[in-house]
């Protein structure tokens, strides 16, 4: 289990189970590399995806999309945003 919110592919291989890549993508209407690099994290779940899944494994879109972003804004508030000046703060000259 995470430690921080799971990337949406983590949690999908959950779901598949022993089902392959190969077999879940034929089955979603994409290529295994495209549903691959979902699985190992390498891409986010878009809309369409959610879609797709909630589909195939009857499922809600907004859990899958939820999943993703939480993830995604998690990732994104482990980086410096010392280039952002709150509006309630004076510019520098």
């Amino acid at each position: 289990m995470c430690m921080h919110p799971c990337h949406a592919g983590e949690v999908l291989k959950e779901y598949l189970g022993d089902m392959s890549i190969s077999t879940a993508a034929k089955h979603l209407g994409v290529t295994r590399v495209a549903f691959s690099r979902i699985i190992n994290g390498k891409a986010g779940i878009s809309a369409d995806m959610a879609v797709k899944l909630s589909i195939l494994l009857g499922t809600s879109p907004q859990f899958w999309l939820n999943m993703q972003a939480n993830y995604d804004l998690w990732k994104a508030s482990q980086n410096s945003h010392i280039d952002v000046i709150p509006l309630n703060a004076a510019l520098p000259m």
